[in-house]
């Protein structure tokens, strides 16, 4: 029985700051675990209420009356969830993650029974059937089309007897995925590896060491300390002279969540993904069958731009040909030196491969990444990045000073020249304890026209894992962060203008959403191509001590290097995604058992891979990406999305030969208004050929990475 009104918040739930900021922006600091459960469950009634009026069938099945306010209804239960599931991405703590827990299965039902409402269904049929469809806009049309695809795939079309054990896999999957992160955090958290003798750091820049001795202190111990976290961890492989650190630092992080971490990696047996990872891809192929696909990674695709199995699979192995002799001549290369120079005749190891590959760097191009490193600090990189936006989209990007979770967390305001506030985004940029490890952009909030004719402007997060500054003698050092760190901000900001620089009012096809996932990273594999051009390099660097600008010549050797060991790069890359697609495609989980998905990733290295798959290496109980992070049967996308990116990117080039600069606002405006403005409102291979004015072509991103 529908209720009569929509249910109301008591007086003491008005005060939760999971509900009380409305349509407005959350007070981060002010949420405790203990608001989490009441705030959801009121979300929810307040959720399923909406769905219960769309359903009812005096409603009439047009857009203001059944879309708008089930939009309504949802996006306030989804904001409050992603508050909830950020802050426990970046402030994981146990009582938070014990709220977040006990109310995922609640929240994952809910969206599971909303995509099997059969009732609901036939109220998007009857609207995409109906003589008020066509004065929609296409964005709205877009929404429909999308939602009724959404409830073919969510198993709207099951019978009823196979409802309920579709709900189950999806509220499974979700606990799944969420104990597969976890366990991933609580290994890298649960290892500190210490030392008291300071002629074991021989080889390490300064601020590593320094970075180690405020970990050590951190973690009340003596001397100096490392963690798996990537900027405490990577370090030591690229530059610690001492090959028993390495070693056992590389044991560590590669056994990490395993059934080898106690013994390696100082973890716990609970913390292993094994069995996990078999159950996610036993639960995704019953899936598969259930809505009528041979295998998950067919279903995947049908919300994609890939058409086929096969073509995703030719297409990646056709790149792994491609790149496979450029990555034996890196090997070779690189085995050479090692012998020669670095004294491992007995060849390389896996915990000496990043080592060799700076010292093989340093010696052919004559500087380090430690030395390139002093000319980035962080807030001069941020001005170089903002002034590159500023001048290809017509925006002003300034600080704002809205809640935030963290005493280290940035906002700012992106504005048009008129000073009208278009956005707003979070930067999140240092690594700590209690913080997921990558680098990642997720919405805050999404544009939409509201019910009275307001436009809700959009919010996203971008969140990094640098390395936070430290100390030396005393005195704070400002952060610098790696060039690779540079691309890695310029990547999620792609990502983030994509999000907010959309110009479309209906929510479910704006910014990001409703994008093909293996076109998402278009626009932030995009953004990476400005970290190696001069006239944006030398206006955002400064060397940390002198302030001076990166000298050209050592910019000409970076650029030299840019490709340097990129076969080898490649390559893993590929076969990572061939892991991932076969994992989905071919691999028979329900017969699996014991080390099953470990064996099938070995086996693809060994078919593909130059560098064989160490023995030792469990890097597949920690491949988030597609056991906790939305990849699954999609981390393919990194490289179909790059030959639109690099593609798209030559345009820039093509417009420098003409005007002197790659920044051309004429062509950026073009960009903005064909690929960003538009988000997910038409196919992105429309989207890419109204800019380029062509199909996609994968020769930008060959000449790019050298593999021509």
């Amino acid at each position: 029985m529908t209720q009569s009104t929509s249910p109301k918040p008591s007086a003491e739930l008005q005060k939760n700051p999971l509900i009380s900021f409305g349509r407005g922006i959350t007070a981060y600091l002010e949420v405790k675990p203990t608001d989490i459960a009441p705030a959801i469950e009121f979300l929810l009634e307040q959720a399923q209420y909406a769905v219960d009026l769309a359903v009812n069938p005096i409603t009439p099945a047009n857009w203001n009356d059944l879309v708008e306010p089930l939009e309504d209804a949802t996006e306030s239960l989804t904001r409050s969830w992603g508050v909830i599931s950020h802050l426990n991405s970046v402030a994981d703590a146990p009582e938070l993650r014990a709220a977040y827990g006990e109310m995922m299965p609640k929240v994952t039902a809910f969206f599971s029974g909303l995509g099997q409402n059969l009732a609901l269904y036939q109220k998007f049929k009857d609207l995409s059937l109906s003589a008020d469809f066509s004065s929609l806009s296409h964005a709205q049309k877009k929404v429909i089309d999308n939602s009724l695809r959404d409830f073919r795939l969510g198993g709207a079309e099951l019978p009823d007897s196979h409802k309920l054990r579709f709900a189950q896999i999806q509220d499974e999957q979700a606990l799944l995925g969420k104990a597969f992160s976890d366990h991933v955090l609580d290994a890298t958290d649960g290892f500190v590896h210490s030392i008291q003798d300071i002629s074991e750091l021989a080889g390490l820049p300064e601020d590593a060491i320094a970075a180690a001795a405020d970990l050590a202190k951190q973690k009340n111990l003596q001397g100096w300390a490392f963690s798996l976290h990537f900027p405490s961890y990577y370090p030591v492989m690229q530059y610690s002279e001492n090959r028993e650190l390495r070693r056992l630092m590389y044991l560590a992080y590669v056994t990490r969540s395993s059934e080898l971490a106690p013994q390696y990696g100082k973890g716990e047996l609970d913390w292993d993904n094994t069995q996990n990872m078999l159950d996610q891809l036993c639960l995704r192929e019953e899936e598969a069958h259930m809505l009528g696909f041979s295998n998950y990674a067919d279903l995947s695709l049908a919300p994609k731009m890939a058409n086929t199995v096969d073509e995703v699979d030719l297409f990646l192995t056709n790149f792994a040909i491609k790149a496979k002799p450029f990555a034996q001549k890196d090997w070779q290369e690189l085995c050479e030196f090692a012998k020669a120079e670095l004294a491992l005749v007995d060849g390389l190891e896996p915990w000496d491969i990043p080592f060799a590959a700076e010292r093989l760097k340093q010696a052919r191009y004559s500087f380090s990444e430690n030395e390139l490193k002093q000319y980035f600090p962080l807030p001069k990189v941020l001005d170089g990045l903002f002034e590159v936006i500023q001048t290809l989209f017509d925006v002003k990007i300034e600080s704002a000073n809205l809640p935030t979770w963290h005493v280290d967390v940035q906002s700012f305001a992106v504005k048009d020249q008129a000073g009208k506030i278009r956005a707003y985004f979070y930067l999140d940029p240092y690594a700590r304890p209690g913080k997921r490890g990558g680098a990642w952009m997720d919405d805050a909030r999404g544009r939409r026209e509201l019910p009275n004719g307001e436009i809700q402007i959009p919010i996203a997060y971008l969140v990094c894992n640098f390395a936070a500054p430290v100390k030396v003698d005393g005195v704070m050092r400002q952060p610098t962060i790696t060039h690779d760190d540079v691309i890695t901000l310029f990547h999620e900001s792609g990502h983030g203008l994509h999000h907010l620089l959309t110009q479309v009012s209906a929510l479910g096809v704006s910014g990001i959403n409703g994008v093909e996932w293996d076109a998402v990273e278009l626009p932030s594999q995009f953004m990476e191509n400005f970290c190696w051009e001069w006239e944006v390099l030398e206006k955002m660097t400064a060397h940390a001590q002198t302030g001076k600008p990166l000298p050209r010549e050592l910019f000409d050797k970076m650029l030299a290097a840019k490709n340097f060991q990129n076969g080898l790069a490649t390559l893993r890359q590929i076969v990572m995604s061939l892991t991932d697609w076969r994992l989905h495609s071919s691999f028979d989980a329900k017969g699996a058992k014991g080390q099953a998905v470990l064996d099938a990733s070995r086996a693809i290295a060994d078919e593909y891979n130059i560098i064989a798959q160490p023995e030792i290496s469990r890097w597949i109980n920690s491949f988030s990406h597609i056991f906790a992070g939305g990849y699954a049967a999609g981390y393919y996308s990194y490289k179909w999305a790059e030959v639109l990116s690099a593609d798209a990117y030559s345009a820039f080039e093509e417009a420098a030969k003409l005007t002197g600069s790659v920044l051309d606002a004429k062509t950026g405006t073009r960009y903005r208004r064909e690929i960003l403005e538009v988000g997910g409102s038409r196919p992105a291979a429309e989207s890419f050929k109204a800019f380029r004015g062509r199909e996609p072509s994968i020769d930008a991103l060959l000449r790019h990475g050298g593999l021509a």
